[in-house]
């Protein structure tokens, strides 16, 4: 099944077609210029009885062009009632609280048991169908083994504004975290790391490139010359000790594997990082000690999430406390 969008050329048209179907395709069409422009490649244009697939063709005012729209093709990927902690939800949206361990997309190693597989069964048919693929609106990843907050578009309206939002930098997504060392605005040899600076509050930010490792696909690398702009700024809440700090962290971009590769970059690497983590001094009291020597994930927890409905344009704001492994991280680290 298909269906048919008309979109009508206003007046004083870019001089491009793709630029002007972009311009003037009706607002409840949520066709985003990159969608309009594989459409054009597909086939799926047509003016006046012909295809149009040129997006450089020259346009005039009042011409109106029909856009064959597929309904979303049904996912292979099947549906598994697996709980999920559902923070809130509308007919738009949904914010989940993931567990540490759970995968968000299904992929050659993890194909089942994913968020993906969670949410098509919790959600059936009301999945956003952004991409002409019946899914659920993922508009953000964390990792596998990072806990916390994410939200989920349900219709294709959100997905385009969410995917807006995080493309322009203005949710707020703020993290904690458990690292070694206590990073010191005081201490020369941070002064000294490329890329730091320094901000009123206490704030550490570090503002690098970021791009796959030469030799080793599943690592990123800090890099000031190519790669894509990625920065990270980060305070600490509580330091235990000399070892090891508890850190808040938010990202003024989004990028894989982020706050764990910036970490290590300044020399403080998260707890339990089998990627990033290197060999780092333990805790001195026993406790201490065998709790992150025990800890078997990064020590990174998304607990904080802000943006406005991308349908309503309500201010949402959501927070997830530290998970328990974290939290018992936390506890014995104080010594309580």
């Amino acid at each position: 099944m298909s269906r048919i969008i008309r979109i009508e050329i206003g007046a004083a048209p870019p001089s491009r077609l793709d630029k002007a179907l972009a311009r003037d395709v009706p607002e409840e069409a949520h066709l985003s210029r990159s969608r309009l422009g594989k459409l054009l490649l597909e086939g799926a244009v047509v003016f006046d009885g012909k295809v149009v697939t040129d997006g450089k063709a020259r346009v005039q005012a009042g011409e109106i062009y029909e856009v064959s729209i597929e309904d979303a093709a049904e996912v292979e990927t099947a549906a598994e009632n697996i709980h999920l902690k559902i923070v809130y939800e509308d007919d738009d949206l949904v914010v989940v609280d993931k567990p540490a361990g759970m995968v968000v997309h299904p992929a050659p190693g993890s194909p089942s048991g994913t968020l993906v597989n969670a949410l098509l069964h919790h959600f059936g048919g009301d999945l956003s169908g952004i991409g002409g693929e019946k899914r659920p609106g993922i508009v953000h990843r964390i990792d596998k083994d990072t806990s916390g907050l994410l939200v989920v578009a349900k219709s294709d309206a959100a997905h385009h504004g969410l995917a807006a939002q995080f493309a322009d930098h203005s949710i707020e997504r703020k993290y904690q975290a458990v690292c070694y060392g206590v990073p010191d605005m005081g201490d020369p040899r941070l002064k000294g790391v490329p890329g730091v600076s320094f901000e009123l509050g206490a704030i550490i930010k570090i503002s690098t490139m970021l791009a796959r490792h030469k030799t080793d696909r599943q690592r990123q690398a800090v890099l000031f010359q190519g790669g894509r702009h990625a920065v990270t700024r980060l305070k600490v809440v509580e330091p235990f000790g000399t070892h090891a700090a508890l850190l808040e962290c938010w990202l003024e971009t989004g990028r894989t594997h982020q706050i764990r590769v910036h970490a290590a970059h300044i020399g403080h690497s998260l707890i339990g990082d089998p990627v990033y983590g290197g060999r780092r001094v333990a805790p001195k009291d026993a406790k201490g000690r065998d709790a992150v020597k025990s800890f078997r994930r990064q020590a990174l927890h998304a607990a904080s999430l802000g943006f406005l409905h991308p349908v309503t344009g309500q201010n949402l704001y959501f927070e997830s406390p530290l998970p328990d492994d974290m939290a018992n991280l936390v506890s014995a680290l104080r010594g309580d």
